[in-house]
C-alpha cells in the first residue's frame, strides 16, 4: 500500500520536533479554561452514556490530552503517526497505552469505542481526505458513541518548512466549524456542542480563533 505524501511529511516532521514540541505545549491545557471545560464536558457525557467504555485519542502526540482525560476517569489510550511522539508519551505517562498508528486506518474493531478524540490532529489532513477519516471514526464508534474534534478556525493553509530549528514540511489546514459540522453530519454524526473561542493570550499557538465540536454517532 502506497502511503500518502502528507502522512509521510507529518510523521517525519513530528519525529524531528517531538522533544521541543512537548516542552513548548506542555502547559497549554493548564492555561486554557475553556478547553478544559470542553474536555470535562466530553468526559462526563461519555462516562454517563458508556460507563465502562473504551476511548482512543488519535494524533495524541506526547500524550498531554490523553493523560488529562485519563485523569478525569476515562479508559483511554493514544495513537499517533510519529514514533518519536509515542516514545515520549510512553515515558511521560507509563500508566497509559500509546501506539503508532493512523487515524484513517485504525486497528480497532467496528463499533468498539465509546469515544474518540481528535484534538488538533485533523489540521494535518487535507480537506479532500476528511470524509474518509470521519467515516473511519464512525466505523470504530459504537452507536451513540461520542467524538471530540479540535482545530484552528480559518480558510487557509499554513505551510512550515522549519520549526524549533529543524527542517520540516508541515501543512496546517484551518477549518470552518460549519464545514466540519456538515462533514460530520454526512458521515453519520449529530452535533452536540460547538465551541469557538478567542486565542489564549499566553498560548504558544498561532493567535487565531480555536474551535471544538462534540458529535454523537447516529444509531
Amino acid at each position: 500500500m502506497i502511503e500518502s505524501s502528507y502522512l509521510r511529511a507529518t510523521r517525519t516532521g513530528y519525529d524531528a520536533i517531538a522533544v521541543p514540541y512537548d516542552e513548548t505545549f506542555r502547559s497549554e491545557l493548564a492555561e486554557s479554561p475553556f478547553d478544559r471545560a470542553m474536555l470535562a464536558g466530553f468526559a462526563e457525557l461519555v462516562a454517563g452514556r458508556h460507563p465502562d467504555g473504551q476511548l482512543i485519542e488519535v494524533g495524541s502526540g506526547p500524550g498531554h490530552v490523553t493523560a488529562h482525560l485519563h485523569g478525569l476517569g476515562l479508559s483511554i489510550r493514544g495513537v499517533d503517526l510519529s514514533a518519536a511522539m509515542v516514545d515520549l508519551a510512553r515515558r511521560e505517562h507509563p500508566e497509559i497505552t500509546f501506539d503508532v498508528g493512523q487515524m484513517g486506518a485504525l486497528d480497532v474493531p467496528d463499533g468498539s469505542l465509546a469515544g474518540l478524540v481528535a484534538w488538533y490532529s485533523i489540521i494535518h489532513i487535507p480537506p479532500a481526505h476528511l470524509p474518509a477519516v470521519f467515516a473511519e471514526f464512525h466505523r470504530v464508534l459504537t452507536d451513540g458513541g461520542l467524538l471530540l474534534v479540535g482545530f484552528q478556525v480559518g480558510d487557509d493553509v499554513v505551510h512550515y518548512d522549519e520549526a524549533f530549528g529543524h527542517q520540516i514540511s508541515l501543512d496546517f489546514h484551518r477549518l470552518q466549524p460549519s464545514a466540519v459540522a456538515a462533514l460530520l453530519d454526512d458521515a453519520g454524526f449529530d452535533l452536540v456542542v460547538r465551541q469557538v473561542r478567542a486565542p489564549e493570550p499566553t498560548s504558544a499557538a498561532t493567535k487565531i480563533p480555536q474551535a471544538s465540536l462534540i458529535a454523537c454517532k447516529r444509531p
